[in-house]
Formats: structure tokens, sequence, C-alpha cells
């Protein structure tokens, strides 16, 4: 996850780099790195936020339809509310990145 923040910071960098002979700013070098470390480290608490709640909402879903297969719906609904908060990383990763 760092080292693709690296690599998309440094290719950031490399698209942003002036004509030869002119000076680069340190501070727009240290905010692309720091925006790409922001946008890597959304992305992936979000993904694991998502994994854990998907995991947790779902065997419960699974062990409520068994019981009683008319709140299939109302489980559905829950497990997509915690898929969303990977879609909601993703997003802010994005809206960081276009920064």
């Amino acid at each position: 996850m760092v080292a693709g923040a690296l690599l998309f910071g440094t290719a950031v960098l490399a698209q942003d780099t002036p004509a030869a002979g002119t000076a680069v700013e340190p501070a727009s070098a240290y905010k692309a790195i720091g925006l790409s470390l922001a946008a890597a480290f959304a992305v992936g608490a979000s993904i694991l936020g998502a994994g854990y709640a998907v995991g947790r909402i779902g065997s419960a879903a699974i062990g409520a339809i068994a019981e009683k297969p008319e709140l299939l719906p109302r489980a559905m609904l829950f497990v997509a509310l915690g898929e969303g908060l990977a879609v909601l990383g993703f997003a802010f990763a994005i809206w960081l990145l276009m920064r």
C-alpha cells in the first residue's frame, strides 16, 4: 500500500517536473507524496473496515436467514451498508488525488 503510494507520488512528480534548468519547489513534492500516502491510507483502512463489517454482518445475516427466510432483504441491506464503507473510502481517495 505504501509502495503504491510512493510510486504514484513519483509519477505525479514526474508529470509536474518543470523544464530543465528551473528549480523544483520541495513543497509541491512533499504535497504530492503526502496526498498519495493519505489516499493509500484512506483506501486501505476503508477496505479493511468494510471487510470486517461484511464478515461480521454477513455471518449474522446468514444465521438470521436460516431461521427466518423473510429477513433476506433486510439482511442484504445491512451487508450493502458495510460494502458502502469501501466505496466511500475509494471516493475519498479519488478526491484527495484530485487536489
